[in-house]
């Protein structure tokens, strides 16, 4: 028990700090901070940020193709302390998860993989110069390390066999469109992330589409073709506009069908009449209203700067929200089974 304890509050930690991670990575992408040191995983060759006249000179000296701009060099080192500190509650979290018996050994090796592989496209970031498809997975593994987390701890706390009301077939229903949901929300996150790393955001400035004869301008072949090899530097994007405003409204189609997606889904745990089902169908449906304002404020105020990583922290809310949605039907769905001797055993992480 007393395991279970420290590893819930070394999870809650993890999580917590995983948020504020993906909120440094999205302010400092959106600041256009991400180059703010060119090289990795120092800042001009240094632990710290060159702020000496002296320094700066030497700096400069070394990098000449960029000069020192302090407050982006310190956003994007600020962010790199507090990943390297996540990366190292992590490992210590996987350790601990690997010594409990009641988890399953493949959990905490995902998460170290998952931790790995982002240090690895952070690094990749940078050396790569913001190349896109690096930026969107980046982006991605944040999303997945907060996932892999939120079901962790729903996992820790789901300590009790829970009722149900419904038929296994019904339930059964339910999971599969809940799952469902989750991967037309991870698919948006996806164009989001593409939609940001190509610079595309400020591409239609009207709504509900976009402006102007905006259908003459569609370019798909060029707007997802995920390997823009040929250049030195990716900052502010290599893609014309007709690519650009592509992607843009590739994002706001796929909003309008993520969001009648999630609207089903949210129908579907009200009729359900299961215990607790209201608490989800509220998450979702209040995290939904902020991201679809937030979205819409982004075009009519053009990407202000606060408004656009909020709208980074709702997706990842979102999604995690989902996340433990899913733990939830899976975990009911499991105690229903008739040919299941026991819903704890048959249902874990």
């Amino acid at each position: 028990m007393h395991g279970c304890i420290s590893i819930q509050r070394l999870t809650w930690l993890a999580l917590v700090m995983t948020f504020v991670v993906i909120a440094l990575g999205a302010y400092t992408r959106l600041a256009d901070a991400g180059l703010g040191c060119p090289d990795w995983p120092g800042c001009y060759g240094k632990i710290a940020v060159p702020m000496q006249p002296e320094d700066i000179a030497k700096a400069e000296l070394l990098f000449p193709e960029r000069a020192v701009e302090a407050h982006k060099a310190w956003l994007e080192m600020i962010h790199r302390y507090f990943a390297g500190t996540l990366g190292l509650v992590v490992f210590a979290l996987s350790f601990l998860v690997w010594k409990s018996s009641s988890i399953n050994k493949a959990f905490p090796i995902i998460l170290s993989v998952v931790i790995i592989a982002q240090a690895a496209l952070g690094m990749w970031t940078v050396t790569l110069k913001l190349m896109p498809v690096i930026v969107m997975l980046h982006l991605l593994g944040g999303f997945t390390l907060f996932s892999l987390l939120t079901l962790l701890m729903c996992r820790l706390k789901n300590t009790q066999k829970p009722s149900i009301n419904l038929s296994h077939s019904s339930l059964s229903t339910l999971r599969g469109f809940t799952g469902f949901a989750t991967g037309i929300l991870i698919l948006q996150i996806m164009l989001g992330g593409w939609t940001s790393s190509n610079y595309a955001a400020l591409m239609c400035t009207s709504l509900p589409i976009c402006q102007g004869e905006w259908q003459s301008h569609l370019d798909f072949g060029n707007a997802f073709n995920f390997i823009q090899s040929g250049f030195e530097n990716y900052e502010f994007g290599v893609l014309d506009y007709g690519a650009r405003m592509t992607i843009h409204v590739t994002h706001r189609v796929g909003a309008l069908i993520t969001t009648a997606v999630l609207l089903s889904l949210m129908v579907l745990l009200w009729r359900s009449s299961l215990p607790s089902a209201r608490i989800y169908l509220r998450a979702i449906g209040f995290g939904l209203a902020v991201q679809v304002w937030l979205g819409i404020a982004n075009v009519i105020f053009h990407l202000p700067l606060i408004n656009a990583v909020m709208h980074n922290l709702g997706a990842a809310l979102l999604l995690v929200t989902l996340v433990a949605t899913n733990h939830f039907v899976w975990a009911r769905v499991a105690a229903s089974n008739p040919q299941s001797q026991d819903s704890e055993t048959e249902y874990s992480v």
